[in-house]
């Protein structure tokens, strides 16, 4: 008797209509390991701020700096780097990322001036270290999937909240033990030896079939409009929004330790209110993540900045302990919506063909707003040696994010109620 492959019966148990393949869950899985550990390289600085700072020339904005070029360097990286894996599939963007990641760590271990920190952080941990680690397995998760969009993406984007829940208090011990020059060099094997492994998972390719759209063609999708717009309006009004909500976002990232330090509290402390605030928005963007497949990402960006503009209000006025800790979970489960909806935005209201460009061009945004906003903390604190108007900064950028998204959310009810 014949028997059939066993791939075929692997991919009979998804409809022919739908993208999804038991295999995505295997790309969504590998895609946030190797997110989680690619994006781990950058809390060594967060965690270590106070103790790094002495050594390149006391300033909190110089140390600072090296968060922002990272994080911005792998916004623009990961343009270049969704484009290879367009054209030759993930695995080797991925692997080329996963290198990099581990010789940033080893450079930026053997500093001593500042400008070879900010280099190892700005090139090898973010153009073409976290450059093939973010964007492109965000862009290459939509690819495998169309009913669960939202959750997957969610999932692949919650390594960034994971690398910080795990690797905060990790790299806090390592760093009060051995140093925070050891550290980045554990951190530097620790990667070799699990990325470039995990990144051979993503050899093959995603479906070859387009996802079917999620809802029926209007007279925006014949006229090559979006939500009323041109599509360069809406994009360029997402990008204008990305940054707005990311520098709100990163101040508490990256300097919840060092103004939980300054309360008085002691590292130990400070590192698991970090971990706390990560661990929190690691779960709470699985919920976001199915909330976007219900409502849509448009409804849960507003939702989700709302919550974190709120959040941002609270640490204004709390010093005690327990009071930041709270705050804290309640900003992990705020900001936590806010990324992916992105993505599913894009998704819905773009051509497939145009997905990875415009998922990279629109997390370069991301990217430079959370590094604006990790620098701004900084040099905010070296002005006024406060953290209290950064934060005040913060909140006026996500009332701006707010006004950039609520006409575009306005306009598609408006034509989801037509449509229906």
């Amino acid at each position: 008797m014949k028997l059939s492959p066993p791939s075929r019966k692997f991919f009979e148990r998804y409809p022919v209509t739908s993208v999804e393949r038991p295999y995505s869950w295997v790309i969504a899985i590998a895609s946030l390991l190797l997110m989680t550990v690619g994006n781990a390289s950058i809390y060594v600085l967060i965690v270590g701020l106070t103790k790094i700072t002495p050594e390149f020339g006391d300033a909190r904005g110089v140390v600072s700096l090296g968060y922002a070029l990272a994080l911005f360097g792998m916004g623009v990286g990961g343009i270049y780097m969704g484009k290879l894996s367009d054209r030759i599939g993930m695995v080797w963007p991925a692997v080329i990322g996963a290198v990099s990641v581990c010789l940033g760590a080893i450079v930026a271990a053997r500093a001593t001036e500042a400008w070879v920190f900010l280099f190892s952080h700005a090139i090898l941990l973010g153009v073409i270290g976290n450059g093939g680690l973010f964007s492109p397995l965000i862009a290459n998760v939509t690819r495998w999937f169309d009913r669960r969009r939202g959750i997957a993406v969610a999932i692949v984007v919650s390594g960034q909240g994971l690398a910080g829940a795990f690797a905060a208090p990790i790299f806090r011990w390592l760093i009060e033990n051995v140093g925070w020059r050891a550290t980045y060099d554990y951190y530097a094997i620790f990667a070799l030896c699990t990325l470039v492994p995990m990144a051979f998972i993503l050899w093959p390719k995603a479906p070859a079939e387009p996802a079917p759209p999620l809802s029926a063609a209007t007279d925006d999708q014949k006229n090559k409009l979006v939500l009323g717009r041109s599509p360069g309006n809406v994009q360029w009004s997402l990008n204008a929004a990305i940054i707005g909500c990311c520098i709100a976002m990163a101040m508490p990232m990256v300097h919840v330790v060092a103004h939980a330090e300054d309360k008085g509290h002691s590292t130990t402390d400070a590192a698991l209110m970090l971990s706390l605030l990560l661990g929190f928005a690691f779960f709470a963007r699985i919920t976001w993540g199915a909330v976007s497949d219900k409502i849509g990402g448009l409804p849960t960006l507003c939702i989700s900045s709302v919550l974190q503009t709120l959040a941002l209000c609270l640490f204004l006025f709390v010093d005690s302990l327990m009071g930041l800790y709270a705050i804290s979970i309640f900003f992990g489960l705020a900001f936590s919506g806010i990324v992916p909806a992105y993505a599913v935005i894009l998704r819905r209201h773009f051509p497939v063909s145009e997905i990875g460009q415009r998922v990279g061009v629109i997390f370069l945004f991301g990217a430079l707003g959370m590094a604006m906003g990790g620098w701004l903390g900084g040099a905010i604190f070296d002005l006024t040696g406060s953290y209290f108007e950064a934060f005040v900064v913060g909140i006026i950028f996500n009332v701006v994010n707010l006004a950039l998204v609520l006409p575009l959310f306005r306009t598609e009810r408006r034509q989801d109620q037509t449509a229906g």
